[in-house]
């Protein structure tokens, strides 16, 4: 099982940015896809960003123009770069992926976004 540890949350204030860190601790040249998402109080955990080991990417309509996700792996990490943070950003947002069939995700790391 891949485990994985998100940094890099914080408090910002609204048009802020924040740059996300998700390290593994197995190689993730062969990993099909790494994603994050978020989970706000009293929501569902919602799929921010999707990144293949191609490199494409996929994009939630409510962060597409702001957020950047990418991986390095060489680094064995991903990353979610946030710009133009809006409060309804706030949430929890976890790293996520899945090797063998079987789900792994991070502890998450909290982003707080102030009006």
């Amino acid at each position: 099982q891949v485990q994985l540890v998100e940094s890099g949350g914080g408090l910002v204030q609204a048009g802020g940015s924040l740059r996300l860190s998700c390290a593994a601790s197995v190689s993730i040249f062969s990993i099909r896809a790494m994603d994050w998402y978020r989970q706000a109080p009293g929501k569902q955990r919602e799929l921010v960003a999707r990144i293949s080991n191609s490199g494409s990417t996929n994009y939630a309509d409510s962060v597409k123009g702001r957020f950047t996700i990418s991986r390095d792996n060489a680094k064995k990490s991903a990353f979610l770069q946030m710009n133009s943070l809006k409060p309804e950003d706030t949430g929890v947002y976890y790293c996520h992926t899945v090797v063998g069939g079987f789900d792994s995700w991070g502890q998450g790391t909290q982003v707080t976004v102030s009006s």
